[in-house]
């Protein structure tokens, strides 16, 4: 086991015990709001030894929730592949806003246990647009009281089913532990198992975003000039060599992306691929509402383009052409010039996370 940490909300550091082998299918656990990640202890031990990778998170102190929907969204989009999100209690009401929008995005399933009457998840559609697996236990820690309200949660749920604890008359502590335990593998084994996950044109569009992240890949930031002659730029890994003769390379541009228009119709652009002491301009690079360029050292190239200082290697291109492809369209840059510095080891990116080189 050991003891990582995550950034929550507003750079809010939350703790995290990681216990299992990463290569296995992740689970993390959310806490009651006020309990710590030492309620989980048990059961992620035993999620351990049934072959999963396990992220047993501490909330931090805050009775609100929308904070702790936030640090939970921040935390997923951290991990390098879909958990399954088990929560207990109020944890629930967390994870149920957190991923009620682009859920299956985030997590490939949610346990939620021993969750409050939660009315206004059915009133407001919460419940409903929680589009992704979803299994509701009741009665993991202690007996739970039946309830109307529970039971037009689980019926707004797409993908819902339920699990009803109290049903097995268990009196021992140790005992209901056991059978929650059982209800969680049950429901990993079919949602999330354990041989090789596949893709099928119509199926997930996230499963396919897994599968390609398994191919590692350097990181670039793409930069060019507007209209106004302002510096744009956006963080992006879909980079390749295309042609020595002639020198040719292209990048694949989102069409939702914030700089796409500009990119568009930019008659020169930069590739500015990146070292490993970069990896905060890749991150300002790939947010939003971000002043990207703000404390950023760059200098135009000799067609103005900005290419940016410290990188390992400044690419200036002529565009070549474009070519629509799906949400995407692909630039192809003739390289009129290139400053590189090979000395330097590059910043890498494989199943969501940066990684680093490392030199055999």
């Amino acid at each position: 086991m050991s003891l990582i940490e995550y950034k929550g909300f507003g750079g809010v550091p939350l703790a995290a015990d990681m216990l299992g082998d990463e290569n296995d299918p992740a689970v993390l656990l959310v806490p009651e709001v006020g309990q710590g990640r030492t309620a989980w202890r048990e059961v992620a031990e035993a999620l351990v030894l049934s072959g999963r990778r396990v992220v047993n998170l501490d909330l931090r102190g805050d009775r609100e929730l929308a904070p702790h929907i936030e640090d939970l969204r921040a935390v997923l989009a951290q991990m390098g592949s879909r958990p399954v999100v088990v929560a207990a209690g109020r944890g629930s009401w967390i994870a149920t806003r957190a991923l009620g929008l682009d859920g299956a995005h985030l997590a490939a399933g949610l346990v939620l246990v021993d969750m409050p009457v939660d009315e206004d998840a059915v009133e407001s559609g919460v419940a409903a647009r929680l589009a992704l697996p979803t299994l509701v236990v009741r009665g993991g820690f202690s007996p739970a009281q039946d309830s109307a309200a529970s039971e037009a949660f689980n019926a707004a749920l797409p993908f819902g089913e339920s699990a009803d604890i109290n049903e097995c008359d268990l009196e021992l502590a140790s005992d209901r532990k056991e059978a929650l335990l059982g209800q969680l593998l049950e429901f990993l084994e079919r949602r999330q198992p354990r041989e090789a996950m596949e893709f099928k044109a119509g199926s997930d569009p996230r499963t396919l975003r897994d599968a390609m992240g398994c191919f590692a890949t350097g990181i670039t930031i793409v930069t060019a000039l507007d209209a106004a002659g302002t510096p744009v730029g956006l963080t992006a890994n879909s980079f390749t060599s295309v042609s020595l003769d002639p020198p040719l390379l292209l990048v694949c541009i989102a069409n939702t992306a914030g700089t796409a228009p500009v990119l568009r119709g930019a008659a020169h652009f930069g590739v500015n691929v990146l070292q490993i002491g970069q990896q905060p301009a890749s991150n300002r690079f790939a947010a939003r509402g971000e002043d990207r360029f703000a404390n950023q050292p760059w200098a135009p190239g000799q067609t103005g383009v900005p290419l940016l200082g410290g990188s390992l290697v400044s690419f200036e291109c002529q565009r070549e052409s474009l070519h629509e492809a799906g949400d995407h369209f692909i630039l192809v840059g003739r390289v009129v010039r290139a400053q590189f510095e090979p000395h330097r080891d590059p910043l890498l990116y494989f199943r969501g996370k940066y990684r680093r080189l490392h030199f055999a």
